[in-house]
C-alpha cells in the first residue's frame, strides 16, 4: 500500500517538474521575444515592464522629470545605482534637462523632442539611440543612463559610466625592475585606452562582441591593421561567434573555449597583465583579446618561446637579457627534471655518482623506511599543498605559513627519519626554480609533468625519463596555436627568428618581424642605405 502511494507521489512529482520546466521554457521564450520588441509609447508601461523584468530590484533608480516644452512632456530617467557617476549625471544630464527651454510656439512630436535633447541639450560625450528592449537592458547594465519620454517608442542612452573601480596599479603577477609600473584593471575601456597610449596609430583597430547569454560580457579584440594575419583574424572571429554560454566571468573562459587543443598540459594562449607586453606583441602581428571584468589580456597566436620572455628583456642590454633568458630555460628544465633525475640516479644508476658522494647519500638514507621515489613524491605533494595553502590564505598569514611551514616541515621530516636531507634539498631547489618562469601557466605545467616524470624514473630509470621527454617533444611538435607551430622557430626551423629565442639579439639586428605572423608588413626597422653600418663601425 505504502509502496503504491510512494510510486504515485513520484509520478506526480515528475509531472509537476515537467510542467514547471515547460512553464520556465515558455517564460524564457517570452522574455527572449520581448527583448527584441520596441519600447512602449507609454512611460508607465515602460516603467512597469522594467520593474517586472528586474524583479523590483532596489538598485534600479527611476527619476521622473517634466520637460519645458509646450505640452510639458513627462520624461523618465532610469539607471543602476553604483554603476553611474552621480556627479556627471547631475551635471550633464539632469541639470540640462531642467534648465533648457524648448520653442514656445512650436509643438514638437516626441521623436523630435528626443532628437532635440540628443543634439542640443545633453552634454555627455556618447549618446546612443535605443530602439528595443534588448539594447535598453544591455546599455542599462553597462552603466548608461536611459532617458525616455511620453509618446516615444524609443529612448536614448547617455554614457555616464562610473562607480567604484580599482585604479591603475603595478601588476601583481608580472613584476619588473625596469619598465612601466602600470597594469591592467577590470575595466575593458581603461585597458583599451592604456594600449592606445602605447600605440598611437589609426591602424590599431578594435572589434567588440557581447558574449554570455546571461552575463552579457563585452569581449574585444585589438590588432594592428596590416600586421595581423587576416586568416588568423577570421579564425578568431569565428571561434568567438561560436561561443554560446550563460556567462563569461574571466578571460580564462575565453581561453578554454577558443584554444586549439584542450588535451595538453602546455598553455597555447598567453595571458598578460602589462600594457607594454601587449603593445609589443601587437607590433609583431599578434592579436589581443580583452574581456571586461578581468585584468588579464589574452594574446594569440602563442608559441612556447613567448612564455620565457619578459617585457623587461627589451629594456635591458641585450647581453644581460640573453643571460636572464637562458637562465629561465635552465630553471624550467630543473623544475621539470631534477626530482626524477635524482630518483633515477639513486635507484638505478648509482655508478654515475662519485664514491664519496654515494657514501654520504647512503649514510643519510640509513634508517629511512621509504624508497627514493616515494620520498620525492611525498615531499613534492607536501610542498604543493603548502604552496596552494599560501596562495589561498590572507597575505599576512600566507607569508608566515610559507616560511614557518617550509622550515618546520623540512626539519621535522628529516629529524623523524621519514625522508633524507638530500630529498629535501632537491625538492626545495626544484620549487625555487619553478618560480623563475615569467609565465604562471607554464610553471603549473612543469609542476604537473614533474609527477609523471617521477613515475617514469621510479620504474625505468633514465630510460623512462628519456621516453617521457621524447613523448613531450613529439607532443610539442604537433601542437598549434591558431595554426602557428608551437615550437617555432625550432620546428619548423626559421633561422631569421632565432634572434629572439634563447638569446636576445641587439635591437638593431632584429629588423624583421617574426615569420608567419606579419605577412604583409615584414620589416619593422628600416635602415637608410647611407647608414647600413652596424653600431660601433
Amino acid at each position: 500500500m505504502s509502496g503504491s502511494f510512494m510510486g504515485g507521489r513520484g509520478k506526480a512529482s515528475k509531472k509537476a517538474n515537467k510542467k514547471l520546466a515547460r512553464a520556465e521554457k515558455h517564460e524564457q521564450e517570452q522574455l527572449d521575444a520581448f527583448s527584441d520588441k520596441p519600447l512602449f509609447t507609454s512611460l508607465e508601461q515602460n516603467s512597469e515592464a522594467i520593474k517586472r523584468e528586474l524583479g523590483e530590484s532596489q538598485d534600479i533608480i527611476f527619476r521622473e522629470l517634466q520637460l519645458k516644452d509646450v505640452n510639458q512632456t513627462k520624461a523618465l530617467i532610469v539607471y543602476v545605482q553604483g554603476m553611474v557617476d552621480d556627479e556627471r549625471m547631475n551635471e550633464f544630464v539632469i541639470q540640462p534637462m531642467h534648465r533648457v527651454k524648448f520653442p514656445d510656439e512650436e509643438i514638437m512630436p516626441p521623436k523630435e523632442l528626443l532628437e532635440h535633447m540628443k543634439s542640443s541639450q545633453l552634454e555627455t560625450g556618447i549618446v546612443n539611440d535605443i530602439c528595443d528592449w534588448k539594447m535598453l537592458f544591455q546599455k542599462l547594465f553597462m552603466g548608461y543612463c536611459i532617458i525616455m519620454i511620453e509618446g516615444a517608442s524609443h529612448a536614448i542612452g547617455t554614457n555616464v559610466v562610473g562607480g567604484a573601480r580599482r585604479g591603475v596599479e603595478e601588476p601583481k603577477t608580472e613584476m619588473a625592475i625596469r619598465g612601466p609600473r602600470e597594469g591592467f584593471t577590470e575595466s575593458i575601456r581603461i585597458n583599451s585606452s592604456m594600449i592606445r597610449r602605447k600605440i598611437r596609430s589609426p591602424k590599431l583597430w578594435m572589434e567588440q562582441w557581447t558574449i554570455g547569454e546571461v552575463s552579457q560580457t563585452p569581449v574585444s579584440i585589438m590588432y594592428v591593421k596590416g600586421l595581423a594575419d587576416e586568416n588568423v583574424l577570421k579564425d578568431l572571429r569565428e571561434r568567438l561567434k561560436a561561443i554560446h554560454i550563460d556567462g563569461i566571468l574571466e578571460s580564462g573562459y575565453i581561453e578554454e573555449l577558443i584554444t586549439d587543443q584542450m588535451w595538453t598540459p602546455f598553455p597555447t594562449v598567453l595571458s598578460v597583465e602589462r600594457p607594454d607586453a601587449v603593445a609589443g606583441n601587437l607590433l609583431e602581428g599578434r592579436i589581443a583579446i580583452l574581456v571586461d571584468g578581468t585584468p588579464f589580456v589574452l594574446i594569440v597566436p602563442a608559441i612556447l618561446n613567448m612564455f620565457f620572455q619578459a617585457s623587461e628583456d627589451y629594456y635591458q642590454r641585450y647581453d644581460i637579457a640573453t643571460f636572464l633568458r637562458m637562465l629561465r630555460f635552465v630553471s624550467f628544465l630543473i623544475a621539470l627534471l631534477m626530482p626524477s633525475i635524482y630518483v633515477a640516479i639513486v635507484g638505478y644508476h648509482q655508478e654515475m655518482i662519485p664514491t664519496q658522494l654515494l657514501l654520504k647519500l647512503a649514510a643519510q638514507r640509513e634508517g629511512v623506511p621509504f624508497p627514493a621515489y616515494l620520498e620525492a613524491f611525498i615531499m613534492e605533494l607536501v610542498f604543493e599543498i603548502l604552496r596552494e595553502a599560501v596562495v589561498r590564505m590572507p597575505s599576512a598569514a600566507g607569508n608566515t605559513i610559507s616560511i614557518v611551514g617550509g622550515l618546520v616541515i623540512g626539519q621535522s621530516v628529516v629529524e623523524a627519519g621519514i625522508v633524507s636531507p638530500a630529498v629535501v634539498i632537491v625538492v626545495s631547489f626544484t620549487a625555487i626554480a619553478s618560480f623563475v618562469s615569467p609565465s604562471y601557466s607554464l610553471g603549473i605545467s612543469a609542476r604537473l609533468l614533474r609527477f609523471f616524470l617521477l613515475l617514469a624514473a621510479s620504474t625505468l630509470g633514465f630510460y623512462g625519463i628519456g621516453l617521457v621527454v621524447l613523448i613531450l617533444i613529439l607532443h610539442l611538435s604537433n601542437l598549434r596555436s591558431f595554426g602557428m607551430p608551437y615550437i617555432k622557430p625550432f620546428a619548423p626551423m626559421f633561422p631569421r627568428d632565432m634572434k629572439d629565442t634563447l638569446i636576445r639579439a641587439p635591437l638593431w639586428k632584429m629588423r624583421d618581424r617574426p615569420q608567419k605572423l606579419a605577412t604583409e608588413n615584414v620589416v619593422r626597422q628600416e635602415v637608410h642605405p647611407e647608414h647600413r653600418k652596424e653600431p660601433g663601425q
